[in-house]
């Protein structure tokens, strides 16, 4: 078992399998295939919510504190690798919630604001403001603050701020988002 939990692949793998033995051996209360996408939009959308909130809940305000010599670490390594699930993630989760509510016959009343779906088309939209920031502003800006791209130290250091301060943007409508996927009652 600990060559599993050592190797982050084979974890996932077992973690499927593990899940697809679930969903093949216990009738699940809702039509099989709703199930499974809900269950992947839940999936990526913790993936994407859970490293907005690591950037803006530790990475941000912890790097004023690394020692200069360390700083390389992070803005070569781990913040480019979390960037990258982070921004998929997005795109599946947004991806993933339109075709649930399409196959659900919601997706038109819900991204016109149409009662009784108000409430969660409010979320999709925030969700597709965040995911919008997430691939237009926050991931260009952090290419050239990272040094990913090629940028003098002024446009790093303002591109640095750009996606900081976006990045800030999507934590404080990802409360409001969060409330309304969570109370949407289906209808």
């Amino acid at each position: 078992m600990g060559k599993i939990l050592e190797n982050l692949n084979l974890t996932m793998i077992a973690g499927l399998i593990l899940a697809l033995v679930i969903i093949f051996t216990v009738p699940a209360n809702a039509e099989m295939t709703q199930g499974i996408l809900r269950w992947l939009h839940l999936f990526f959308g913790i993936t994407w919510i859970g490293l907005l909130y690591y950037f803006n809940f530790v990475q941000i305000p912890t790097m004023p504190k690394v020692p200069a010599e360390l700083k390389p670490g992070v803005s070569k390594f781990i913040a480019p690798s979390a960037l990258f699930y982070f921004r998929w993630a997005a795109a599946l989760t947004v991806l993933t919630g339109l075709v649930v509510a399409f196959l659900a016959g919601y997706a038109h009343e819900a991204m016109t604001l149409q009662d009784p779906y108000r409430l969660i088309g409010i979320g999709m939209w925030l969700a597709l403001i965040m995911a919008f920031n997430v691939w237009f502003v926050i991931w260009p800006n952090q290419k050239r603050a990272l040094g990913l791209v090629e940028a003098d130290d002024a446009s790093k250091a303002k591109s640095a701020r750009t996606a900081m301060l976006f990045s800030r943007t999507n934590t404080l409508l990802s409360i409001a988002m969060l409330y309304c996927m969570i109370n949407f009652n289906g209808g």
